[in-house]
């Protein structure tokens, strides 16, 4: 089924979404991602980075809708931690740098559905009053409400954005966004007096609902790639509010406003549970790579953002479409959580031809040595007055399972044993 009114966007995501998922995650693996240790929120440095990456732009130029929601989907997700204002991968992230990309998206939106790291309805920044105590109800309820919503609408069917809200009010799906009467007299459009959203008429379900709805749906459904959309310009999109004091200065109510028509596709299917596989459509674009036996990397089709990360984490870029793979660079991508096994997937995948043995020989060989020598974490030494003491505590049967004799006087424990040996060693008479 087609969407055709003659105004609106039509962006089919699902084939994007996952080329986007892996050039965020690799946009965290080399640590160009930060946000506010406060809010969890991205800076615009990051926005503007994770812009740079997605297959085919954000939604709207200079609007970012995909572009805000990736970082958060990643810490969400469990995919990404926040240390220092700097997003670090973790082991999960690490993983979904190999695993099927289907199975990671099903998983963060399961997982955003389910947490409460920030409140969409804050992106509605033109109804104030929001941060006042008793205002807002629970983040949770309102976006799995939403989720239901959407896992009732037919896969591969259009459907009009206010029969999706006809669809939730009849199927009592509401996410219902203040605490009670009192509490929507405190939300309001420029005026807390005038422009309050308590006045009958003021606040009804597109203006609250309708509106958080939205972004639910815009920013992180369609983002993840669950949904089609067809959109125009918020500007002047919709009407509902014009009724409201103050209105005629606003020339839309949010940044979701142009959404008009959504269609679940089949990864869609799969993340809402309304299919228990998935097949990843078919590329149609030429993704052509040659891997030559001196080490260089040519590329010799189109080079989608992910695939220009890749290459850059693993090699140096020596022209304008070639990389050069060396032991230093391979050993670089290693230090920062790279996989060789990744690598060799993928330039396999887009040459389609097996790697030089020479390079072959290279990736195993760096390889070979990186495994050669292990991070155990950090230890407390310690040191015994001379060699009789630290033998006598480390053949000791407690005191000894928790450390190791390093030559003649010297000890090492691990930080998550001191404290149990710094107790067997007090039984021995020995006080740290």
């Amino acid at each position: 089924m087609t969407y055709d009114d003659g105004e609106a966007a039509v962006r089919a995501t699902e084939a994007e979404a996952p080329a986007n998922l892996q050039a965020v995650l690799q946009l965290c693996a080399a640590g160009k991602l930060r946000c506010s240790e406060k809010t969890r929120r991205p800076s615009a440095a990051t926005v503007t980075a994770v812009t740079s990456v997605l297959a085919a732009g954000d939604f709207y130029a200079g609007e970012p809708i995909a572009a805000f929601a990736w970082p958060l989907l990643l810490q969400a997700g469990g995919l990404a931690a926040l240390t220092e204002g700097k997003l670090r991968l973790t082991a999960r992230g690490r993983a979904a740098l190999t695993r099927p990309a289907a199975e990671t998206i099903r998983d963060l939106w399961r997982r955003w559905t389910d947490n409460t790291l920030i409140d969409e309805f804050s992106r509605i920044e033109a109804i104030k009053g929001q941060r006042g105590k008793n205002v807002l109800t629970a983040v949770k309820p309102r976006r799995q409400n939403v989720a239901a919503a959407l896992a009732l609408c037919e896969q591969g069917e259009w459907v009009a954005i206010d029969d999706l809200f006809a669809l939730m009010r009849r199927q009592g799906l509401s996410p219902v966004i203040a605490r009670s009467a009192r509490a929507m007299w405190k939300l309001y459009l420029l005026d807390p007096q005038y422009g309050s959203l308590g006045y009958e008429g003021f606040g009804d379900w597109p203006i609250l609902e309708g509106r958080y709805t939205l972004a639910v749906v815009f920013e992180y459904a369609a983002t993840l790639g669950l949904i089609d959309v067809a959109y125009v310009e918020p500007e002047g999109a919709r009407e509902d509010y014009h009724d409201n004091w103050g209105s005629d200065g606003l020339e839309r109510l949010s940044r979701y406003d142009g959404l008009r028509a959504i269609r679940m596709n089949d990864l869609g299917a799969f993340a809402l549970g309304r299919s228990d596989t998935y097949e990843p459509p078919e590329s149609t674009t030429d993704l052509g790579l040659k891997v030559l036996p001196n080490f260089d990397v040519v590329v010799t089709g189109s080079l989608p953002p992910v695939d220009r990360l890749t290459l850059d984490a693993y090699a140096v870029q020596t022209s304008d479409r070639v990389w050069t793979l060396s032991a230093r660079s391979l050993r670089e991508a290693l230090g920062k959580g790279g996989d060789l096994g990744r690598l060799r997937a993928f330039l396999g995948e887009r040459s389609g031809q097996p790697l030089p043995g020479t390079v072959a020989t290279l990736l195993t060989d760096v390889e070979r040595k990186a495994r050669q020598v292990r991070d155990r974490g950090l230890v407390r030494l310690i040191e015994a007055d001379d060699a009789a003491t630290a033998a006598l505590i480390a053949g000791d049967r407690k005191a000894g399972k928790l450390c190791r004799l390093l030559g003649d006087r010297h000890l090492c424990v691990s930080l998550e044993d001191e404290a149990a040996f710094r107790r067997a060693a007090r039984s021995l008479g020995y006080v740290l």
